[in-house]
């Protein structure tokens, strides 16, 4: 299976997130590119896709998707398979929690893709909104939280490569 990792980061934490997830998927034939070099032939090139997105603020972008999002909201996703990662601050900025997801997710969804990798908002998940929730109990991918719940990391994307490579092959 083929798959494209686009990523943006500016603290260089979605990065090492974008490596673990790399590391998980070594059976896989994974490349990744950050969101500031894409062309547009990086989304023609594959079915399969991992978008990594922080949230900055108050909901917004990474600086780099912001930059390339009114491109974004162009690409036809007909016929691909998309999985999104974020991270956010769920105690600093607990009113925009992981919101790039749910910016991202949509715009997918509305373009034709088929959207993968939809998480649970399980108790150990503790903010005010977010609108990376596609209802009040999932959502449109994996929120992590590298601030404050970090030593979840790793079992959260362990369970979900393994859900998302199921659901690629679907």
């Amino acid at each position: 299976m083929r798959i494209k990792l686009i990523y943006g980061t500016d603290t260089g934490n979605t990065e090492l997130v974008k490596e673990d997830i790399t590391k998980l998927l070594e059976k896989e034939d994974v490349t990744t590119i950050d969101i500031s070099d894409i062309t547009p032939e990086d989304w023609e090139s594959h079915n399969y896709y991992i978008l990594g997105i922080p949230t900055w603020y108050d909901g917004e972008l990474q600086s780099d998707w912001e930059v390339y999002f009114e491109k974004f909201k162009t690409i036809d996703f007909t016929g691909k398979r998309v999985a999104i990662f974020g991270l956010g601050d769920q105690l600093g900025y607990d009113e925009w929690f992981c919101d790039g997801i749910g910016i991202l997710g949509k715009v997918v969804i509305e373009s034709g893709g088929k959207l993968v990798g939809y998480t649970e908002k399980d108790d150990t998940y503790d903010f005010d909104t977010s609108l990376a929730l596609a209802d009040d109990n999932t959502f449109y991918g994996l929120a992590l939280d590298e601030d404050n719940q970090q030593e979840l990391t790793e079992q959260r994307l362990r369970k979900w490569i393994i859900q998302i490579i199921e659901e690629f092959k679907k």
